[in-house]
């Protein structure tokens, strides 16, 4: 751990943008840990806010102790720490022999000083006032790096998905490189924010190809990464159900797939044995038509109810399903671009073999339903 000892003597100052703790070696606890500086009568402080279930605590440290804190936490608690400073961008990994690993990437352009102002607004990882190209070509913000006001919602959910895809980093393969699948596509800012952070920002190996059947938008995705220099991102018009990847599959992105073609982009996902999966479901409306339970009927009379119950029960068992292939699953609530109740991410890292569960089945006995994915998955 002197390496590290080393570089947080070094970066933590006035010029620290952030640090972020993440990849949670244990299920219960913090999950994530955010760090500014911060002036607080004349003094150089550092806030550490603290992801606890739906609580954030917020604590503060001098520097000598929080070298120790961040130390501790990267030996027993976390497996990665992301450091931006004005100048680099630097990441550390950790084994759980105690072994670090560190990349540091000078940024292009040098960032605006950290604001030390105990009282802020949120910091971002695509930071306002730092103009992203696709973002500007997209609408999203302007030349000067403000974020046009109408499209705050869509600035606030890139981010937040960027957020979910740092969570998951240090479960991929980082030594070769990586492959990345996005269904459904669509207009592709997720796709590009997506491209950007791991390969422009953080320098890793990754092909990204987008899937979409609308050619007309897949253009003009194509025409944007080949004006930004993206040689790996790809975009093809096509069918989830019907593309085959042609080789090793590390993460599979679905976002908004409409009703069934979740299914079979998770189904496509668990045969490819990707790594991780995000998948933000939309339009569950295959189990809506099979629901049906005696005990449940005066619940389920109502239409409105049974719409939103079918939903849910179709997420929940799609998770359990992919339990049952050896993924370990959260369900997680997400910021929804189209300002609508569709707000539910799935997210499953592959951490075992597969695993039978009875109740599943029995479940969906007593709903009445024979969800799609579970057919799919059958041996």
């Amino acid at each position: 751990m002197e390496k590290l000892q080393k570089i947080l003597d070094e970066c933590l100052n006035g010029n620290l943008v952030y640090i972020v703790l993440s990849g949670a070696r244990k299920k219960e606890g913090i999950r994530k840990i955010k760090i500014r500086p911060i002036a607080q009568k004349g003094e150089l402080l550092f806030q550490a806010s603290e992801q606890l279930g739906k609580q954030e605590l917020h604590r503060n440290y001098r520097k000598e102790e929080l070298v120790q804190v961040l130390a501790r936490h990267l030996r027993e608690d976390f497996k990665q720490m992301q450091m931006l400073t004005t100048k680099e961008n630097i990441s550390v990994l950790a084994g759980k022999k105690g072994n670090i690993t560190v990349k540091r990437k000078c940024r292009q352009e040098e960032g605006r000083a950290a604001d030390l102002s105990h009282d802020r607004q949120k910091r971002y990882i695509l930071e306002e006032g730092t103009a992203v190209p696709f973002l500007v070509d997209l609408g999203v913000m302007t030349p000067e790096g403000k974020v046009v006001k109408a499209r705050y919602d869509k600035f606030r959910q890139i981010n937040r998905f960027l957020e979910f895809i740092e969570d998951v980093r240090p479960q991929l393969d980082e030594g070769r490189e990586l492959t990345i699948l996005d269904f459904g596509c669509g207009k592709s800012y997720l796709t590009f924010a997506m491209y950007y952070y791991l390969k422009e920002l953080q320098g890793l190996d990754i092909r990204v190809i987008g899937l979409d059947l609308k050619t007309e938008v897949i253009g003009r995705c194509r025409q944007l990464a080949k004006k930004y220099g993206y040689e790996k991102l790809t975009f093809l018009a096509g069918d989830i159900a019907s593309y085959e990847s042609g080789g090793t599959v590390d993460m599979v992105v679905t976002l908004h797939a409409c009703d069934t073609a979740s299914d079979y982009a998770l189904d496509k996902a668990v045969k490819w044995g990707a790594k991780v999966i995000l998948s933000v479901p939309c339009c569950q409306h295959e189990l809506n038509a099979q629901i049906h339970s005696s005990v449940l009927e005066p619940v389920l009379k109502y239409g409105l109810i049974k719409e939103r119950v079918a939903a849910l029960v179709t997420d929940a068992l799609r998770a359990g399903y992919l339990e049952e292939q050896g993924y370990q699953v959260q369900i997680l609530e997400f910021i929804d671009m189209e300002h609508t109740p569709k707000n539910i991410l799935i997210r499953a890292v592959k951490t075992g073999g597969r695993k039978k569960n009875e109740k599943l089945d029995a479940c969906a006995e007593f709903l009445g339903v024979e969800p799609l994915l579970g057919r799919l998955l059958k041996p």
